[in-house]
């Protein structure tokens, strides 16, 4: 590679475990990161947020639906401050405007996963949300210290890819020099889904919608035993 030419930006997917939809973290220049939502269904993609500092892909995770992103970040600039310089949030994917935030202060540990839609264990100790992102209508658990929490990786099945892994057809996909490539159909070749190189920072506001916070999921009412009985009598 020569002096004048710029590296590849690095990527690394997780996928929705109930949804075709997945994220993709693309690192390049190396202070930045940029969030990518990706619609695995019709191979679309949607440009999110921006941000100066470092995520940690393999500590993240998205829910089952795909519409909550858990990110575990560290910017240095936000030391000695209510943030401290290391956090585990969770925003609207691929948003980074945290819906609830938890400062940490440390880059060991941090992040966590999905349990469901609405409940996620996160990968530390027991810590406070920040008074100004509460995470209302989200549970909250942390794990005992024997039980571990497993990180996202790649699952290595092609050579020489930075990262692989399995849509949720059971297509394989890997990344490689900033592209994303993905096995065609009826065939052993790969063709490349998308092109990542030529990007440069552009960090806009998050959408009105991401900024939203989580409506109160609605509770089944119950039915009493005696008008289920009367029910059963008809």
């Amino acid at each position: 590679m020569s002096k004048a030419q710029k590296p590849p930006p690095r990527l690394f997917v997780i996928f929705a475990k109930e949804a075709h939809e997945a994220v993709i973290f693309r690192r390049g220049p190396s202070e930045w990161f940029h969030v990518i939502r990706w619609d695995t269904q019709h191979d679309k993609f949607y440009p999110g947020a921006w941000i100066r500092g470092r995520i940690y892909p393999e500590k993240c995770d998205l829910s089952p639906n795909g519409e909550l992103l858990l990110c575990f970040i560290h910017q240095i600039r936000k030391i000695g401050t209510s943030y401290s310089d290391a956090w585990s949030a969770v925003s609207r994917s691929p948003w980074l405007e945290a819906i609830g935030l938890w400062p940490q202060g440390t880059t060991y540990g941090g992040g966590g996963r999905f349990i469901d839609n609405r409940t996620l264990m996160l990968r530390h100790y027991p810590i406070e949300a920040h008074p100004k992102h509460p995470g209302k209508g989200l549970k909250v658990d942390f794990p005992e210290q024997h039980i571990p929490i497993p990180l996202h990786s790649s699952t290595e099945e092609v050579e020489d890819a930075e990262w692989s892994g399995r849509d949720q057809n059971g297509r394989l996909v890997y990344t490689l020099d900033g592209k994303l490539m993905a096995a065609e159909k009826k065939s052993s070749k790969f063709m490349c889904l998308m092109d990542f190189n030529n990007m440069q920072p552009d960090p806009q506001p998050a959408p009105e919608w991401a900024t939203r916070r989580l409506a109160l999921e609605k509770r089944k009412p119950k039915v009493s035993k005696t008008r289920r009985t009367n029910r059963s009598k008809r």
